[in-house]
């Protein structure tokens, strides 16, 4: 199969946890400019090497300079994008080495965090691949009053993950594996939030076993499928929706809360409508934070093609 028809699950993680460790340990000694010295040559090897990456890299900073002037004149480059994606990674170690704190960042809609974290009510939080969730995550152990579960797709992860653990032993949200959702694991999720969890989920990435219902919805001037899981869940579990995005901004990340919906109703005569409303309203709403951080999208698979899973109407 080639690059550019794998599904983005089959895609093999680059990299090693030793290549991770060695860059922590860069850091460790000779702080974020010797950080970046290292990651040059490495950013430079996965953008000469990464064909797909490239691609879907720059096919997403087209449509974006299309769709968003300002963008445009941003000369906004896939070399930049890449460069970026390396300046996450190591922002991604030092929150779970505890170096990022609460006062470290501007909670861009505090009502909205002070009303979820006062609340004993649970709910389901959409989050994509747009800047920085585990800033989120980590933040999350400083919120007492706020209890979560992580729904992940742990093989693109463990390597992450193993090296958070061996960095810090507190950085353990509940993380669950989502590559199949069964009927126990909806139920699971159900008395958790019913208990006040809430359930967090990445909405911008197609079904794990690439069999998986979507839908085709508008998003950056091309239809583009976007997976229906995570507003099917929403509306079994049938409790509020919130939209969260972390982005940085100067060197200090920005997080952005807000209620998407205070429930999603479906039932089998308008099921497939309401998910495809819910699915197109959420793209509007990525499309409106992808352009307040345009290189902090970090979906480099081939993400406007055409996929026969695609569905719009099916119950």
């Amino acid at each position: 199969m080639s690059d550019v028809n794998k599904h983005w699950s089959g895609v093999s993680e680059a990299g090693s946890l030793l290549g991770m460790r060695f860059l922590l340990l860069v850091y460790r000694l000779f702080g974020r400019w010797g950080f970046r010295l290292i990651l040059l040559p490495v950013i430079s090897y996965f953008y000469l090497t990464r064909r797909q990456a490239r691609q879907a890299s720059a096919e997403y900073l087209a449509r974006l300079s299309k769709t968003f002037p300002e963008c445009a004149n941003a000369g906004l480059s896939s070399v930049q994008h890449f460069w970026c994606f390396g300046e996450i990674l190591l922002d991604k170690l030092l929150v779970w080495m505890g170096r990022i704190h609460r006062e470290d960042v501007v909670f861009a809609t505090p009502e909205v965090f002070d009303e979820v974290d006062s609340s004993t009510c649970g709910g389901v939080i959409l989050v994509s691949h747009l800047g920085n969730t585990e800033v989120c995550s980590a933040l999350a152990h400083q919120l007492p009053n706020i209890k979560i579960t992580m729904l992940v797709h742990t093989r693109h992860a463990v390597k992450f993950n193993a090296l958070m653990q061996q960095t810090n032993s507190n950085a353990c949200i509940n993380l669950m594996q989502v590559t199949d959702m069964t009927p126990a694991t909806a139920m699971l999720l159900s008395e958790r939030v019913a208990a006040g969890e809430y359930v967090v989920i990445a909405a911008d990435r197609t079904p794990v076993n690439g069999t998986g219902r979507t839908s085709m919805v508008d998003f950056l001037g091309g239809k583009a499928a976007f997976p229906q899981g995570a507003f099917i869940l929403a509306g079994l579990l049938g409790c509020p929706v919130y939209l969260l995005f972390c982005l940085k901004h100067e060197q200090q990340y920005h997080l952005y809360l807000e209620l998407f919906a205070t429930k999603i109703c479906f039932n089998r005569r308008n099921r497939s409508e309401q998910i495809q409303s819910a699915t197109q309203a959420y793209a509007k709403r990525l499309e409106y934070y992808c352009q307040l951080a345009p290189l902090q999208w970090f979906n480099f698979f081939p993400f406007w093609q055409a996929v026969s899973t695609a569905d719009d109407s099916q119950d």
